[in-house]
């Protein structure tokens, strides 16, 4: 391994200009329509928004779109009641020229348990059948035994591959760790792209500058991609640390739906690569006519834009996701507890070390986080333990990681559920139930019911079939203009948003325009 320093950005910058050679192109890997909007929005972006920016995101020369994790499809059925699937078909049909990925979560894609083998490699394929041609995996234990099937699966159909080292700060998250991990999932898998995945937004300059170069050399000419966010305000200096020091592709969100929890912004990503020299193939004035839109989209509908945030040191000890702290509080505040905010993240911290480090990603940062909140609220840690704090200690999701403390670990056992088997078994497949319990219904269809539990799957199909719950999705500016329609006896009323004009003449031939 080279051994060598390259000058920091900060110099190169106030020296004017880029350094003698580094004129190679970096691919742009765009997180708008998935990641984006998950860490701003909630992940409420809904399909119609989607559609209306596919043509567009269709020119701009992104080397790939994100579109899917299991979150969208949650949030997709559970509370826009909307099929993802049919959000899929028609991103693939309004830019048939992107190359849109889906991300897998290990074993246990939208749900916390893991689900049966069966499922799995049937979701890689109907991902592959719906038009998907690059999909990935990552698991929060990094164990890759957990993802390496379904990354085999998709690259038997013919798909390119990505697998995710997914980033974490902690005495055993070193950086021999995360090159054993990209060696692995080439070994195991033969993926064609390496992520590194801070999910957290962690990583740091120092640790890039060590980081990037070790995952090079081991992994050889494979692409090595970084997907950060911008929590603690320095994932755009690590983005452009990590190109000096050989990363190849960078996720970037567009602007106003980057910084903040999300991704750092395309615009000013592209901008500071161009002056260090870099090729950026993507089209400045089309991903501005997307900014406009997203822009439009968030002030009618109320949603939150990204900004930049002040470095903050308290995230690297309790490392948990924006969603999260939010949840916190009003958790909290139901207990009558609120003041004592401070204490649960210094508990998050404890139990994530007491639980052998854990990367706080989905689900191990809710099984970190609600672990915790009961033992501050309890009074007695580890006197009231989740199901999946008891399965997670005695090896369900993986192998750990380092050991947890024996007295601890058998507390965790005597005081969790007893139901619970000491050994994991396999699980049976599901799919053949499934499919005689709804023998008419299609393989969407049947892959939803795996992962929702209850009626979440049959509400949806209804909303669908209803042409939409309106009521249960707010639109300010449908709003509105119901509003005046109904206010307005007689004559014209007229409503001007920016470019956006809206009049409405009531009486005897009514019309909106």
């Amino acid at each position: 391994m080279s051994t060598s320093t390259p000058p920091s950005i900060a110099s190169v910058m106030s020296l004017g200009g880029r350094p003698p050679g580094s004129r190679r192109e970096i691919k742009i890997i765009d997180t708008t329509l998935r990641d984006a909007h998950q860490s701003l929005w909630a992940t409420r972006m809904r399909t119609d928004h989607i559609v209306s920016m596919a043509g567009d995101f269709d020119k701009v020369g992104f080397e790939q779109v994100d579109l899917m994790a299991p979150i969208q499809f949650d949030v997709a059925v559970r509370y826009l009641k909307e099929d993802p699937w049919e959000r899929v078909r028609l991103a693939h049909e309004h830019a048939p020229n992107t190359r849109f990925r889906a991300l897998i979560r290990s074993k246990n894609i939208a749900s916390f348990d893991f689900l049966a083998d069966d499922v799995i490699e049937a979701w890689v394929e109907n991902l592959y059948a719906n038009g998907f041609r690059v999909i990935g995996s990552f698991d929060g234990l990094n164990d890759i035994d957990n993802i390496a099937p379904g990354l085999i699966r998709a690259k038997e159909l013919g798909a390119s591959t990505f697998g995710a080292v997914s980033f974490s700060e902690s005495p055993v998250h070193t950086d021999e760790l995360f090159v054993a991990k990209a060696l692995e999932l080439i070994e195991k898998a033969d993926v064609d792209a390496i992520m590194l995945k801070d999910a957290a937004g962690l990583l740091t300059p120092d640790r890039i500058r060590t980081l990037v170069p070790a995952l090079k050399e081991a992994i050889g000419e494979r692409t090595l991609e970084l997907h950060s966010h911008c929590l603690t305000g320095l994932a755009p200096l690590v983005y452009l640390e990590a190109v000096e020091l050989g990363c190849d592709a960078l996720h970037t969100s567009i602007a106003p739906m980057a910084n903040g929890a999300a991704q750092p912004a395309t615009q000013d990503i592209v901008r500071d690569l161009r002056a260090l020299g870099y090729t950026v193939n993507v089209d400045d004035e089309i991903i501005d006519t997307i900014s406009g839109k997203l822009n439009a989209i968030a002030e009618a509908e109320d949603k939150p834009v990204g900004h930049p945030v002040a470095y903050s040191g308290l995230h690297f000890m309790h490392q948990l996701p924006g969603g999260m702290l939010s949840n916190f509080h009003s958790q909290l505040a139901t207990a009558g507890l609120s003041d004592r905010f401070d204490e649960l993240l210094h508990e998050v911290a404890r139990v994530r070390s007491e639980l052998a480090f854990p990367i706080m990603i989905t689900p191990f940062a809710q099984f970190v986080g609600t672990q915790a909140v009961m033992n501050v609220i309890s009074g007695e840690r580890y006197s009231i333990v989740p199901n999946e704090i008891k399965k997670y200690a005695l090896g369900y999701y993986g192998t750990l990681l380092a050991p947890i403390d024996p007295e601890l670990h058998a507390k965790i056992v005597a005081n969790g559920a007893s139901n619970i088997a000491l050994e994991p078994t396999p699980i049976a497949p599901m799919l053949p139930h499934l499919r005689e319990r709804h023998p008419n219904e299609s393989i969407d269809l049947l892959l939803l019911r795996a992962m929702f539990a209850g009626t979440q799957v049959d509400e949806m199909q209804k909303t669908v079939a209803a042409g939409g719950n309106a009521d249960e999705i707010p639109l300010p500016l449908l709003d509105l203009i119901k509003a005046i329609h109904q206010k307005s006896q007689t004559g014209r009323q007229a409503l001007n948003a920016g470019n956006l004009r809206i009049s409405i003449t009531k009486g005897e031939n009514e019309n909106v325009a």
